[in-house]
């Protein structure tokens, strides 16, 4: 029941990231805006990391994990989340993320050893029609107009899918390891991947611009968003099966997209209102049935008790 709260409440708060997101890339370019929040996230729980007695021991196979966990699910993810937003809707990605819980039950069976059946494919096939309505904002072969975001969509497309290999990556190592260390050092390896895009960006003359809604989001997004939140997920994660989880994340689309609507003015047409519908009943009828999982028995550091 806490792991289900805490995902719950993790993906109520990761809802808000998108609209949080638009209007701080605003005035910060995407991809420093991606290494400020790994930045800021690896700063607050590196400390906390290093005060438990977990942290030293991993090592080897698992930190190669962790890296990629940080590569893909923090400097991927982030760099092509906010490059799509840029480019799309806020609204719009909250719907698209929810690809991420369907990349998860799709490839929990090769990469967990997790079994499909015929309802999660289904379920899965659902899903992704509904993605296709939301992208192309109508019926292809039918209605003849194309979403002028359609680029945008695609990116946030593949950000929800680096974002699963995030959650595919991390299942086994947070069975091994505890989740303050894995979260540090994975948002640690994010900040090593995109500082060569953020030197680039400068580069080529996209600059920050500090303002007030800048700042504030920027420091929410860092912090909030990066460090707390994906500390209380992994810490979810430790105790549930992946695609019990994935089904937690379709919180996130109905607080996005209300709020985008709400706080920013967008429009959700017919097709992305009806796509949004399947894709979250797809992931839903797909959802895992197993029963929740212990935390494994080893010992934890002071934030965990």
């Amino acid at each position: 029941m806490r792991a289900d709260l805490a995902l719950l409440g993790a993906n109520l708060v990761y809802g808000t990231s998108y609209v949080a997101a638009r209007l701080t890339l605003d005035g910060i370019p995407p991809a420093a805006l991606a290494l400020s929040r790994c930045v800021i996230g690896a700063a607050l729980l590196l400390p906390l990391a290093r005060r438990g007695p977990v942290f030293a021991p991993i090592a080897g196979a698992d930190h190669a994990r962790i890296a990629a966990m940080g590569v893909l699910g923090f400097g991927v993810a982030f760099a092509l989340a906010h490059w799509g937003l840029v480019r799309s809707t806020a609204a719009n990605a909250a719907l698209l993320i929810i690809v991420e819980p369907l990349v998860i039950v799709a490839l929990s069976p090769l990469m967990l050893g997790e079994r499909l059946g015929r309802r999660e494919a289904l379920g899965g096939a659902v899903a992704v029609a509904g993605t296709v309505l939301v992208v192309l904002d109508g019926i292809p072969g039918v209605t003849v107009r194309l979403a002028p975001h359609w680029r945008g969509d695609l990116l946030l497309v593949g950000s929800a899918i680096a974002f699963a290999s995030y959650s595919l990556i991390g299942r086994g190592v947070l069975r091994r390891h505890a989740s303050t260390p894995v979260t540090a050092l994975s948002i640690l390896w994010g900040a090593v991947a995109l500082a060569p895009l953020a030197a680039l960006e400068w580069w080529g003359g996209a600059r920050p611009t500090w303002t007030a809604t800048s700042v504030t989001g920027m420091l929410y997004l860092g912090v909030i968003i990066t460090a707390l939140a994906y500390l209380v997920w992994n810490w979810a994660l430790e105790r549930v099966e992946a695609p019990r989880a994935a089904v937690f994340l379709t919180v996130q689309p109905v607080v996005g997209a209300l709020l985008g609507v709400a706080l920013l003015g967008e429009s959700v047409t017919i097709f992305t209102a009806v796509g949004g519908a399947m894709i979250m009943a797809g992931v839903y009828s797909s959802r895992a049935r197993e029963p929740e999982v212990p935390a494994p028995e080893r010992e934890r550091e002071s934030t965990h008790r």
